[in-house]
Order: structure tokens, then C-alpha cells, then sequence
């Protein structure tokens, strides 16, 4: 075996291969016994809430994204941790934890307009509704190459920022 390679690292990629193979309930318990044998390792606690908050089990996914995120992942997976512990968090209620986690990301992966657009759910949650439709539209407009958004584009924008 490459011994660049961690010892946990191919039972993790077997792991999460199934997951996406759509086998997420039947890994579970595999997952827990690597996250139990490797309790400092960011990837596994990240796979681990993950697994976790694909089965609805979203309270118990939390405590997982927040020491993934901890420990540091790599920045792909660190994104897609802070996405999942901010939709988390909003689904919990946790509404400005949720916008604190969600910020952070933004100034973090500034190129990624996905925090923005789970930003504005939780703006909406929270009675903040004209904000949560500028975040929306706004990523909309920044990323839609789609002819009639961007043939209207800079009306939508002008009336966008034209909303009491």
C-alpha cells in the first residue's frame, strides 16, 4: 500500500462511493465505526454529517459539520461543510447561526454564489424578506446565461433595487 495514503482513506472512498451508488442508509454504520476508530479527521466527520443529514437526521449531522470544519478540510469540502452546516442550522431554527455560518462562507469562497442563494432562505426565515429576494435575484442575475434573464437584465436590476 502507498503509504502517502492515510489507513482510512480507502475505506472512506468505499464508503462514500456506495453513499452515491444511493446506498446512504446502509453505510451509515460504517461511517460511525470510522468516524469512532479516526475521531480527528476533518474528511470523516464532514462524510459523516453528510450521511447524516441525507437521512434526516439533521440534528445529529451538526455537532459532525462543526468538527469537520474544525479540524479544516480541504477547500472544496470546507465549502461544501459550511453550506451543509448552514442549511442545518436553518432547518433547526438556528436562523442566525445559520446567517453567521453563511457569511463566512461567502467572504471565504467569494466566487461560489451558492452561499448567497441559501442566504436568502434564511433571510426570508427570519421576516427579512426584501433582503432575501435582492440575494436571490441578485444570484440569479449573476449567473444565468439563460437569453430572456439576460436580455431583461438590467431592468430586473434597476427594479430590484427599487423594492420598499
Amino acid at each position: 500500500m502507498d503509504e502517502s495514503i492515510p489507513p482510512w482513506k480507502p475505506t472512506l472512498d468505499a464508503i462514500t462511493g456506495s453513499r452515491h451508488g444511493g446506498q446512504t442508509t446502509g453505510v451509515l454504520g460504517q461511517i460511525e465505526d470510522l468516524a469512532e476508530a479516526y475521531p480527528h479527521v476533518a474528511e470523516i466527520a464532514y462524510q459523516l454529517a453528510w450521511t447524516l443529514d441525507s437521512l434526516g437526521k439533521t440534528a445529529k449531522a451538526l455537532p459532525h459539520y462543526e468538527r469537520a470544519i474544525a479540524l479544516g478540510l480541504p477547500p472544496n469540502e470546507q465549502s461544501g461543510a459550511l453550506i451543509g452546516l448552514g442549511a442545518a442550522l436553518r432547518t433547526q431554527g438556528e436562523l442566525d447561526r445559520a446567517a453567521h455560518t453563511l457569511e463566512s462562507g461567502q467572504r471565504q469562497f467569494p466566487e461560489q454564489p451558492e452561499f448567497a442563494a441559501f442566504l436568502a432562505l434564511v433571510r426570508h426565515d427570519q421576516g427579512r424578506h426584501k433582503e432575501a429576494l435582492q440575494l436571490a435575484m441578485g444570484t440569479l442575475l449573476d449567473t444565468s446565461e439563460d437569453p430572456g434573464i439576460t436580455t431583461h437584465q438590467r431592468t430586473l436590476r434597476y427594479l430590484l433595487a427599487e423594492l420598499s
